[in-house]
């Protein structure tokens, strides 16, 4: 039911370090004429039953998705049991470090695991923030502020910017997130004189500096763009923060929804003191934290590569369309099957969400395959490796101009792997 028509059956190892063909072939193209596909064109190649809701399969894969996170916790509760078990009863120089080594194990995975499961129930508050669980508004809002207030995200908050990414997606005025620097941010010079040492004197890092900033952005950028915009659009102030009501991030009306996030939000934040104390502070940390920092990894790496990707453009003016932006993503099958069954599609369907964002998130590979000959070339598919394909947008998805109506990144010497066609310059 989940494969994928152009994804390989069998991925050798080597194959996960290098551009998977769909990705070579754009790049091949070196030029992009920017397509012409309507949203009428789109909705009428989708069978109308897809758009139905159903509030008891939307519930369904909550409380199932709920059950696999508490199945995980139950299974941390039964390491230190596990471990003893594995290496035997003795207490000795060998036994010790051997339980030692297997707990630190046991717990890593659990923790990786977890992480999926936490940032699967981001997933299901992003569904409800797109009213997706059921067609009754009151479940989609008990269930999106319950899910994310779980997990630390302001549910309202985060929704009103969220739906405004989808109003403008890769419109270098109007999106919200991951937003490119341009060339003026960097201070370089004019690039019809600008030579490759200027680049690399400015942009040029150690891997080990890059790698750095990597860690920061994958565990801690979401929670830094909440509190001050980072990365967000610069046509707000500094220190902008989706939990300032007054924020001309939100509409005056949004005010009072996102005081409700920020009550939600304090109220987590109270039950994890009573557990810390209750039950100290390791145990919260290595069944909660750690998890959560995890889930911010997983997260912020697919939600990253779904628009950020040197073969996609970004719009400015007239250029831009809503089925434009809608195009500029990339589905990608990141984690196989943990991605369809923790994830909930996100990933592999997100080009098929951002036309019909309330469709469910269960009959979006559906909707992907009655889609795909209406958008011929212009769906956009990568098996590039995960790690392979973040390290790529990562280092070179560096910079766009400050000038033209649809560009692509640039890399820390200058270069795009493609450029609007002549018509469109």
């Amino acid at each position: 039911m989940f494969t994928h028509s152009i994804f390989p059956a069998t991925m050798y190892w080597y194959q996960i370090f290098q551009d998977g063909p769909e990705y070579e072939a754009r790049r091949k193209r070196s030029t992009f004429t920017p397509p012409n596909v309507t949203l009428k064109d789109v909705r009428d190649a989708v069978p109308k039953h897809l758009f139905e809701r159903s509030t008891f399969w939307g519930l369904f894969y909550v409380f199932k998705h709920l059950a696999i996170t508490y199945t995980f916790h139950l299974f941390a509760t039964r390491i230190d049991g596990i471990s003893q078990f594995l290496v035997g009863g003795s207490n000795d120089n060998i036994t010790r470090p051997l339980h030692s080594l297997i707990s630190a194990f046991l717990w890593l995975t659990f923790w990786a695991w977890q992480g999926f499961a936490f940032a699967g129930i981001w997933c299901l508050g992003h569904e409800a923030g797109h009213d997706a669980i059921s067609s009754h508004r009151i479940v989609n809002s008990v269930v999106g502020i319950v899910l994310h207030t779980f997990v630390l995200t302001p549910y309202y908050a985060w929704r009103a910017t969220h739906r405004s990414h989808h109003k403008g997606t890769n419109h270098m005025d109007r999106d919200e997130t991951y937003m490119p620097p341009t060339r003026k941010d960097f201070k370089l010079p004019d690039g019809r004189v600008a030579v490759r040492m200027d680049y690399t004197e400015v942009l040029e890092e150690t891997p080990a500096f890059t790698l750095f900033k990597l860690f920061v952005r994958q565990f801690f950028g979401f929670q830094l763009y909440l509190l001050h915009n980072r990365k967000g659009n610069a046509k707000y102030p500094a220190w902008t923060s989706h939990y300032k009501p007054s924020s001309l991030l939100f509409k005056p009306e949004q005010r009072r929804s996102i005081i409700v996030s920020n009550i939600a939000i304090g109220t987590m934040l109270s039950i994890l003191t009573m557990l810390t104390y209750t039950f100290g502070w390791t145990s919260v940390v290595k069944f909660y934290f750690v998890p959560w920092l995890f889930q911010h990894n997983w997260m912020v790496m697919f939600t990253y590569l779904q628009h950020s990707d040197p073969t996609i453009p970004y719009y400015r003016g007239d250029q831009w369309t809503f089925a434009r932006g809608a195009l500029a993503t990339v589905d990608r099958p990141l984690f196989g099957w943990v991605g369809r069954v923790l994830l909930h599609n996100i990933s592999t369907d997100h080009l098929a969400h951002h036309f019909f964002v309330s469709v469910p998130f269960y009959n979006l590979p559906e909707v992907t395959e009655a889609i795909k000959p209406v958008l011929g070339e212009y769906y956009n598919y990568d098996s590039t490796g995960v790690l392979f394909a973040l390290w790529r947008s990562f280092t070179q998805c560096v910079f766009v101009e400050d000038e033209g109506d649809i560009l692509f990144f640039k890399n820390q010497c200058g270069e795009a792997v493609s450029e609007p066609a002549v018509d469109f310059l």
